[in-house]
């Protein structure tokens, strides 16, 4: 009887100990609605979150761009996913003309040449200062995948959707009459860099029908002819300004001539 007493007052005194553990709870607490981004946090929206671009993906590091300077003209370069197709196309080409004129009418920005090649596209741009640079190909950017989505998509159909131009542009500052020359014959030769003068439309051209060098005036073998190149009655022109900065218009002479025969290399843009 004493035993089973016992026992009986273990088991009553083990049960009450569990039952005290059991209401043990923490004490509330209040969570903030707009908590501070903690440093041992994982997951969710941050800075330098995410996977990298690597290979030919990766495009234009993403660092701080420097100030600009009016006097300096820029070279460009901006690059389309491989969803998009060739840009040498009529359609394509279609849609970067409505693009440059949609950039025509931006204020303190001007596309003075431009080169259409497969996968890419070079500009040669001059822009007031840094923002209206910025927004200048921005506007350029937005106008011209609009307009290759709406010309690429099916015939008859809905319009192609998705990204045009996946990463930052490439910019390289031009300062230097030596630069800019060589920035010019890069850029309306780069067609035979390519080796896009020998194929397709373009075969039997001296200049590259997807560019403005039929605007170009200053050609070494045109320097003794009061007049532009005749253009065919079918061919619409890309909408580009008139160089204002120094350099392109008048700089680059110092440097050379730029003839329609030779053939860039990637050395030419240093």
């Amino acid at each position: 009887m004493g035993r089973m007493g016992a026992s009986t007052a273990n088991a009553g005194t083990v049960k009450k100990g569990r039952c005290d553990g059991a209401r043990r709870e923490r004490p509330p607490e209040q969570l903030a609605l707009f908590a501070p981004p903690s440093a041992s946090r994982r997951g969710g929206k941050r800075r330098g979150a995410g996977r990298k671009p690597r290979g030919a993906r990766a495009g234009a590091p993403h660092r701080t761009r420097p100030d600009h300077q009016a006097r300096h003209p820029v070279h460009v370069v901006l690059r389309v996913v491989p969803g998009v197709g060739s840009l040498r196309r009529r359609r394509a080409y279609r849609a970067i003309r409505w693009a440059t004129l949609t950039a025509a009418a931006r204020e303190g920005f001007r596309i003075v040449h431009l080169s259409i090649q497969r996968t890419h596209l070079h500009l040669l741009v001059e822009a007031d200062d840094k923002h209206t640079l910025a927004r200048g190909l921005q506007g350029f950017q937005v106008s011209a995948a609009r307009h290759i989505n709406r010309e690429l998509g099916t015939r008859g159909g809905p319009p192609r959707r998705g990204t045009v131009f996946p990463d930052r542009y490439h910019a390289v500052v031009i300062r230097s009459p030596r630069q800019a020359r060589h920035a010019l014959g890069y850029v309306l030769s780069n067609w035979r860099k390519h080796g896009e003068d020998r194929a397709g439309l373009a075969r039997g051209w001296h200049v590259d029908p997807f560019s403005t060098g039929i605007l170009f005036p200053d050609w070494e073998e045109r320097s003794e002819e009061p007049l532009l190149w005749p253009m065919r009655a079918t061919y619409e022109p890309l909408m580009v300004y008139r160089p204002r900065t120094w350099l392109l218009a008048e700089g680059w002479k110092r440097a050379g001539t730029v003839s329609y025969r030779e053939v860039p290399s990637a050395a030419a843009t240093k």
